[in-house]
């Protein structure tokens, strides 16, 4: 399919300095990182341009980001994800159980994966076939209100009477009498029934079978039509989805989703510092070293069944992450440790960090608030100085508490700003200066009591 001209830049186009110049515009920082995920990347673009049997043969670059909470780890695999283009979830490795367990189990994973990149190539197809589409549901409107007349019948056959009733009245023809019925409609759309249907069982992978009798049950009890009075804009969008949904070739995006599952998916596998450990247990209980050996075929290259086919995971792209305070990555088991061959340390964040944090990247702290509390006409000026203190709270706060990273400067955000935004639509000022004395005034009492900073902090 054609590439958007929206679209970010493709893999093709992007070398590793500047998918490492991307990554630079949303996350501040971790340089080593950074480096590493866009070598990663890369190698994946160099292996499709190998002959067919080495190819098969290059492993993919899995990588453990080892690092204290919210200095990156997440982001910098979302955005890697969605500057490609590539199918990509988001799990925490703790959720998981053994088979035979109460709760997911790992293949559930590429399920999701492979749910994400079909809902991915959908969207993509949906824009192709748009214009079809709305031209489909046009015609289907119009003839809801003026149905074609039926076929002239040569005088002869039946009455002239007949034949002069079907006539459109003088000087308006059938184009002409349809275009004036453009703004309102009445349609019949289909409703969607729900198959209420679960399967109960401690055994994990129980919830595919849920998802194909759900599947098999919704084909057998198609959805009800209902007939709806709406506006023509509101009656088109309702058919254009209908339309949409008949000239999409569900096969060709199951074929090409299970595709880019295979050789571009991405699953960011986060605190996987939570299942290190080999202990032994006695007794019927879930041990973190069984996670790890359940995991293990995953990310070693193994086939889950899905509802859309089989799913090879041999180049899925892997990166795992964890803060690593009491675990180490040595106390994974061998196995798994040989799975992810790249290591990377990410560095806790500093005062400066959090400047940056605050004003460089696209998506900013600072150009956010300000940006929602333009819709109320409030100005908002933040001082250098004013930027300063706020980086220093947050760095003094994280020090005497849990260190949570940037995320420390949401909680802080919304605290200095809280009165503001309860209180924007009253303001008299329009224009408001956050300096360092503003800030001091409205944290200090919650910044020198250490259990109310635990608490609201």
């Amino acid at each position: 399919m054609d590439e958007q001209t929206n679209q970010p830049p493709s893999l093709d186009s992007l070398t590793p300095r500047q998918i490492v110049e991307e990554l630079d515009r949303y996350v501040i920082g971790q340089r080593d990182a950074k480096r590493m995920v866009a070598i990663a990347l890369r190698t994946r673009w160099r292996r499709q341009r190998l002959p067919a049997h080495l190819r098969d043969e290059v492993m993919p670059k899995n990588i453990i980001m080892i690092g204290p909470t919210g200095v990156g780890k997440t982001e910098i695999s979302r955005r890697l994800a969605k500057l490609t283009q590539a199918p990509f979830i988001k799990v925490e490795a703790s959720k998981y159980t053994e088979i035979g367990y109460v709760g997911r189990d790992c293949e559930s994973m590429v399920r999701d994966l492979a749910e994400q990149a079909v809902s991915m190539v959908k969207a993509e197809y949906a824009v192709h076939i748009q214009k079809k589409a709305e031209a489909q549901a046009e015609e289907r409107i119009l003839d809801l209100l003026v149905p074609p007349p039926p076929p002239r019948t040569p005088p002869g056959i039946f009455d002239q009477a007949s034949f002069e009733t079907h006539q459109p009245p003088p000087g308006e023809g059938h184009e002409a009498t349809r275009s004036k019925f453009r703004r309102s409609v009445e349609i019949e759309v289909k409703d969607k029934v729900a198959v209420p249907i679960g399967v109960i069982s401690n055994v994990g992978g129980m919830e595919q079978i849920q998802d194909q009798l759900q599947e098999m049950l919704g084909s057998m009890f198609p959805g009800k039509k209902k007939r709806r009075t709406v506006k023509v804009p509101e009656a088109l969008e309702l058919l254009i989805q209908e339309e949409g949904q008949k000239l999409i070739d569900m096969e060709a995006v199951v074929k090409e989703a299970v595709a880019k599952t295979e050789q571009h998916g991405i699953i960011f596998l986060d605190e996987i510092d939570k299942i290190a450990g080999r202990e032994r247990t006695i007794g019927p209980d879930v041990s973190r070293e069984g996670v790890q050996r359940d995991l293990l075929p995953i990310v070693e290259g193994s086939t889950v069944t899905t509802k859309y086919g089989p799913v090879k995971t041999d180049h899925i792209l892997f990166i795992a992450a964890g803060a690593f305070h009491v675990a180490k990555p040595s106390d994974l088991i061998p196995e798994l440790q040989g799975r992810f061959p790249i290591r990377v340390e990410l560095e806790p964040l500093t005062k400066d960090d959090f400047i940056r944090i605050l004003t460089e990247p696209q998506n900013a702290l600072l150009k956010q608030y300000t940006a929602l509390l333009e819709t109320e006409g409030i100005t908002l000026d933040f001082t250098r100085e004013g930027i300063e203190e706020i980086a220093a709270t947050a760095v003094q706060v994280n020090e005497r508490s849990e260190n949570i990273g940037a995320r420390r400067l949401f909680t802080i955000m919304e605290r200095l700003l809280e009165e503001v935004s309860f209180s924007a639509p009253e303001l008299t000022e329009r224009k408001l200066t956050i300096d360092a004395k503003v800030v001091r005034d409205r944290l200090k009492d919650i910044v020198k009591d250490d259990d109310l900073s635990r608490y609201i902090l």
